[in-house]
């Protein structure tokens, strides 16, 4: 049951794929929240999802665009505008992909063009997509930019490779541009660490159950689902929030925080317990 936190708000959604996107969550619970959605997708994305099964389900417009083109995302910009009559008071930029991860190329191997791509796709989009914004003023004041990133911006994690380049780079475009927007225009921009999530995108990246598993084994409140990502965001959205931004905001159930918990530690003496197992650090030469 919704609280009304967001009535009469009109908002742009970018990423969501099926419901396992937080994107798609966040739309939902924006719904209930009483505000009017546009989402957006790449063209090949709308063809693969099922976005439109949600667009009926929240009663929302639903335009293609890709958000690595200059040219798609005015006309997006326009034609959400028209759409509502006016500006938009929150957008949402649910974006990242790989092909390094994709096609499994390791990160001290890497393709230099994938890995622009990855960059352009999960980073450089959140700027063209704030710089258009700006250009046709086509945000409220006191509005509100969220974008979603991962831990791996500020540690090293395995395997995930240059996906958390452009994680470290998104979250500077939300600290450089929170700046210029916010004293402008007064528009807040954010950006939320979530934690690992069974996106789409998130499974496909190597070891991810297991990733899962020891996040939750860390966290002294565990994982943090895509509904309750989607509920931090809507307080984001807000007006109670109306001072925050330029922040990273760890929304991981304290895993940021943490060294080492009793549950991951326990997992780790049984490893140094069973002598045949290729996990037990004793049994590495390296």
């Amino acid at each position: 049951m919704g609280h009304n936190l967001l009535k009469n708000k009109k908002g742009l959604i970018f990423g969501a794929l099926n419901d396992l996107s937080i994107a798609w969550k966040v739309a939902e619970r924006a719904h209930d929240e009483g505000a009017e959605i546009v989402l957006t997708n790449t063209p090949i994305a709308l063809r693969m999802g099922t976005i439109d099964e949600l667009a009926q389900k929240i009663s929302a417009k639903v335009i293609a665009a890709d958000a690595t083109k200059i040219s798609d995302l005015e006309e997006l910009f326009k034609q959400t505008m028209e759409h509502f009559g006016g500006k938009v008071d929150f957008i949402l930029h649910s974006i990242g992909m790989s092909p390094n991860v994709r096609k499994k190329i390791p990160y001290d191997d890497i393709n230099y063009e994938n890995f622009l791509k990855t960059i352009d796709i999960s980073a450089i989009s959140f700027h063209k997509m704030i710089q258009v914004a700006k250009k046709f003023d086509a945000i409220n004041e006191w509005g509100s930019i969220v974008a979603l990133t991962y831990i791996a911006a500020q540690r090293t994690l395995f395997e995930y490779n240059d996906m958390a380049d452009a994680k470290a780079a998104l979250e500077s475009i939300a600290r450089s541009f929170g700046y210029i927007y916010g004293r402008q225009k007064r528009i807040r921009i954010n950006t939320i660490s979530q934690s690992p999530t069974p996106t789409t995108a998130g499974m496909g990246v190597k070891g991810f159950s297991g990733l899962m598993d020891f996040t939750e084994r860390m966290s002294p409140l565990g994982n943090a689902s895509a509904q309750e990502c989607a509920a931090y965001c809507i307080t984001l959205f807000s007006d109670l929030t109306r001072k925050v931004t330029m922040q990273n905001l760890y929304h991981d159930g304290g895993f940021s925080s943490m060294g080492m918990s009793a549950r991951a530690m326990e997992m780790y003496n049984k490893s140094l317990e069973c002598k045949d197992c290729k996990e037990n650090p004793l049994n590495k030469t390296e």
